[in-house]
């Protein structure tokens, strides 16, 4: 079974800056939990206030997510997508960073209400890998990559920090990072030849497709990595190939989400 449910608790929680937070997870489970590196993506479920671990009827196979389905909203687990930042064992834990959406406004999400307030023992379930090689990890540049390009927005910046964390000594890298503020901004592995530019949007009016169209891109055969909103991935997406002759093949671009829609809605529409 390539993916399966692990159930976890709350370790810790520490704050990273006025946007995110990161919560470590543990549990004897996740001895189990195989986690491929780089932007490995999985599903989390949460509790629904004064529910003491999420509501999942955990069925064998695809039959989960049907019967997830039929329960009542008000009920059923909440549901959804992160990227492991870092997995470690001995114990086993994993590190999970959530943006607080709105926290503290009426526009706040359930995942990062709950985030903001998550204490240690407080119990979720994950749908992750059992096996390290599947299909959840996105980032996969081919052999003959001459230099690794990231985008993300503060919603990527899990999974590009993760990536950059596991490129081999030596990889070239550019990465282009945007936070909501400068005090978002995190430290990341450093290495002469990885160049990280931060966009913290209350400092600089430059966007993520503004900044990459103004930048003089090394030479060479490159590999693409672009995640975050729909619209501004699909953009970057475009420039890279249709302006700057970059195979398309050569493009791994994921919309982490979509302005004005709910993961709920994303998850109905695919089917």
């Amino acid at each position: 079974m390539t993916f399966r449910f692990f159930p976890a608790h709350v370790v810790r929680s520490v704050r990273l800056g006025p946007s995110m937070v990161r919560i470590t997870f543990g549990g004897e489970e996740l001895a189990g939990f195989a986690s491929g590196g780089r932007d490995q993506s999985f599903s989390l479920f949460l509790p629904h206030p004064g529910q003491e671990a999420p509501v999942v009827p955990v069925e064998e196979g695809d039959g989960w997510f049907t019967a997830w389905r039929a329960l009542d909203p008000a009920v059923r687990a909440v549901m959804r997508s992160y990227t492991v930042r870092e997995q470690r064992r001995q114990p086993d834990e994993l590190d999970v960073d959530f943006v607080l959406h709105g926290v503290g406004t009426a526009h706040s999400g359930p995942a990062s209400r709950w985030a903001a307030h998550a204490s240690p023992g407080d119990r979720v379930l994950l749908l992750g890998p059992a096996v390290p090689d599947n299909k959840s990890v996105g980032f996969r540049p081919p052999a003959d990559t001459d230099w690794v390009l990231l985008a993300a927005d503060e919603t990527a910046l899990p999974a590009a920090a993760a990536i950059l964390d596991q490129l081999p000594e030596g990889t070239r890298a550019k990465a282009w990072l945007e936070v909501p503020h400068e005090a978002d901004i995190q430290p990341l592995r450093t290495d002469p030849a990885i160049e990280v530019v931060w966009l913290p949007r209350d400092r600089t009016p430059v966007s993520l497709p503004e900044a990459i169209r103004a930048a003089a891109l090394p030479p060479g055969t490159p590999y693409a990595w672009l995640a975050g909103e729909s619209g501004t991935v699909r953009a970057l997406r475009r420039h890279l190939v249709n302006e700057r002759d970059t195979d398309r093949r050569r493009v791994t671009f994921t919309g982490y989400w979509r302005r004005g829609v709910t993961e709920e809605e994303l998850r109905a529409e695919a089917g």
